[in-house]
């Protein structure tokens, strides 16, 4: 299925709402991605966008490296509404980042 933690993904989505503040912290962070986690990311963002079902996770995935042509980071800090796509993605797939998110503002 994907391979990124929702603990990565919660990281991104509370970077993603503070863009202002966060913008370089979120490139580098999406930047240290291995190549699986960042097609993951993609593919989560593109199911919460209505671009994929659910269901067509792998395929999701697969596109996502077949085009990747820009870097990651500038894909996906250019794409608006970032935060809430990741977070209706992980909700189609049955997934839930509000803990970690929770964790990560407490500074857990």
């Amino acid at each position: 299925m994907l391979d990124i933690t929702t603990y990565k993904i919660a990281q991104v989505v509370l970077m993603a709402r503070e863009l202002g503040r966060a913008e370089g912290e979120l490139r580098a962070f999406i930047d240290r991605l291995s190549e699986e986690e960042q097609a993951s990311l993609v593919a989560v963002m593109w199911i919460g966008r209505g671009s994929f079902e659910a269901e067509e996770v792998e395929e999701a995935i697969r596109t996502a490296y077949a085009e990747a042509t820009t870097p990651c980071a500038d894909y996906l800090i250019g794409t608006p509404h970032l935060s809430d796509h990741l977070e209706n993605g992980l909700d189609a797939l049955g997934l839930s980042a509000a803990d970690d998110e929770d964790d990560l503002i407490r500074g857990g």
